[in-house]
């Protein structure tokens, strides 16, 4: 058969692929994740080393450039940066030049029900630039550079030294209830007093700021970057605002401090973690200027088929309360390692292997045990931080994607976490409690049904009787642009749906409006959002009563661009969740 007769063949069946596929994505099956793994990577713009290979098709310097950036911006969070397969398949040459051109230029224009984007007939690509893709990843992947300990130093600055800054509070702030708020597209993050919902400053910071993280004293916030950058923020200072950064890679999500405090030593603020998806590497850095002190590959086997993997990226990274331990997760391995650092020169890596693909997670309520997705096994690993050990591993729903998840009672099962997910409309109950209520420890003990997939973030409060989960990748914009919140001490009615766009009161003007990631004040009696919509467009903050389910306040300013995730200082460090 030749290779002409085989592209129709498979564009046929394709096209009934599709179909499907699109059905899929109408329940939030599929397009969710989609959504969230084919977000722009900031390497598309990377400067990187590209062989040459005789046998793979022509293509101009200027196709190549262009398919490159492509990649980069759409493909590279699913496929991985050396092509490798993560999310999705690997399209390294061995196997993209057996399928040839033709074939490949099928897949890319129809896509697949597994998850690949239609993405010609979506309108997203043309015609030429699918036959454009085809030849590009039948090329050599193109090598990104490393970043070294001397690339680090380049971009580390101390703006205000640690003997100048000030020696006690120097504003009026209710420091534990301020927020930080993500300005995802304008590189900055926003400092929002949560007692008058006034913003205190706009920081700049890396692009598309992933998280926050607070310090254990609470003086210092963290924040970092996709792009690598790590900011530290000094929230005595009469107006809070950076006074340390670093760029620890060139593209990442992780950043945390030692909170150790014992018989072993007293570690707070002492040290800072920051762990990077480009190199796949992480740095341990001083607590107080953010000066890199020890850098560690994460490159090696996989816990499944003990296979090497050249780019398995650094996803979560808490701090352990029972030792002094980092806890980093490492996504492509599915290993989880217990990183000592009480001697930095001499760090001891304790490692743990859980299932593949390790992202976010969060403590049960003791802090003594770390509950981390693995969401394309459909699994969460329970990693105990005393005893340094795999507690369990669970199956859940369809890409669990917690945040940090939730901690709550459940009137029969005794304490739960509970996790959302991407791919479907469930969410996971998992019993934390093996003293007393050792029959439902670490077993997924309930589901609860939610309006439809495309769950990023799920949160509740010790003061709180309610469970918020939001939905903000779900294709459905009266989904997206809402939350449901449920009645912990009965949740067999039901969710209510709070209408959380429509209370913002933005304009009409074609913006998505998603709501994003319920974040509690200090008190716990106010849950805060963030309504998300283009650059161009205006965004919000609500902030819902918890009592009564009833709109508060809503925040508006014309500097609240793209709010995505934000982080109240008190919840952030002590881990409440």
């Amino acid at each position: 058969m030749t290779t002409r007769k085989l592209a129709r063949l498979a564009a046929l069946a394709l096209s009934t692929l599709a179909l499907a596929a699109a059905a899929q994505h109408k329940d939030g099956a599929t397009d969710p994740e989609v959504k969230y793994q084919a977000g722009s990577s900031p390497l598309a713009d990377v400067p990187m080393y590209q062989s040459t290979n005789p046998k793979a098709p022509k293509m101009t310097q200027a196709e190549f450039d262009r398919a490159r950036q492509i990649y980069f911006e759409r493909c590279a969070g699913c496929h991985g940066v050396l092509r490798k397969g993560a999310t999705g398949k690997p399209l390294t040459p061995d196997i993209t030049m057996a399928k040839g051109t033709d074939y490949l230029k099928v897949f890319i224009a129809y896509g697949s029900p597994a998850g690949m984007p239609n993405w010609q007939t979506s309108g997203e690509m043309s015609e030429a630039d699918v036959d454009m893709m085809a030849r590009y990843i039948q090329q050599d992947p193109p090598m990104p550079p490393e970043w070294s300990m001397a690339d680090m130093k380049k971009t580390w600055k101390v703006m205000v030294p640690p003997k100048d800054r000030p020696t006690k509070k120097m504003n009026d702030y209710n420091i534990a209830n301020i927020f930080s708020t993500t300005l995802r597209d304008t590189g900055e993050v926003a400092l929002i007093d949560g007692d008058t919902k006034q913003i205190i400053n706009i920081v700049k910071t890396g692009y598309a700021v992933h998280i926050s993280r607070t310090s254990a004293s609470g003086r210092y916030l963290f924040v970092i970057g996709r792009d690598g950058r790590v900011n530290m923020i000094d929230l005595w200072m009469a107006k809070p605002d950076n006074v340390a950064e670093i760029r620890i890679g060139l593209e990442a999500r992780s950043v945390d401090t030692s909170k150790y405090k014992g018989k072993e030593g007293d570690f707070t603020d002492k040290l800072a973690i920051a762990g990077a998806y480009w190199p796949p590497q992480f740095v341990i850095m001083n607590g107080d200027t953010l000066e890199p002190m020890k850098i560690v590959s994460t490159r090696g086997m996989t816990v499944d088929t003990q296979e090497y993997h050249p780019e398995p990226r650094v996803a979560s990274i808490v701090a352990s309360h029972f030792k002094p331990e980092f806890i980093v997760n490492v996504k492509e391995t599915g290993k989880t390692l217990m990183v000592d650092y009480k001697d930095v020169d001499a760090l001891k890596i304790t490692e743990l292997g859980s299932a593949r693909y390790l992202h976010d997670g969060g403590w049960d309520s003791t802090k003594r045990y770390f509950m981390v997705a693995a969401n394309n096994s459909n699994k969460i690993g329970v990693v105990d931080a005393k005893e340094g050990k795999l507690q369990a591993v669970v199956d859940v729903g369809k890409i669990p994607h917690p945040g940090r998840g939730a901690n709550f009672v459940h009137p029969k099962f005794g304490p739960v976490w509970s996790t959302g997910h991407l791919g479907d409309e469930t969410i996971s109950l998992i019993g934390t409690d093996p003293k007393k209520h050792a029959q439902y420890a670490f077993k997924e003990v309930a589901k609860l049904k939610g309006p439809g997939g495309g769950a990023l973030f799920i949160k509740s409060h010790p003061k709180s009787q309610h469970l918020y989960s939001d939905a903000p990748l779900n294709p459905d914009p009266k989904i997206s642009q809402s939350v449901v919140v449920y009645d912990i001490k009965n949740l067999d009615k039901g969710y209510t749906v709070l209408p959380i766009a429509e209370w913002a009161g933005l304009p009409d003007d074609g913006g998505a409006k998603r709501v994003v990631q319920p974040e509690f004040n200090k008190a716990g009696d106010e849950v805060w959002f963030a309504v998300w919509s283009a650059k161009d467009k205006q965004s919000a903050l609500v902030v819902v009563d918890d009592k009564t389910l009833k709109l508060k306040a809503v925040i508006k300013d014309p500097r609240l661009i793209t709010p995505t995730g934000h982080f109240n200082i008190n919840n952030t460090q002590h881990d409440v969740y």
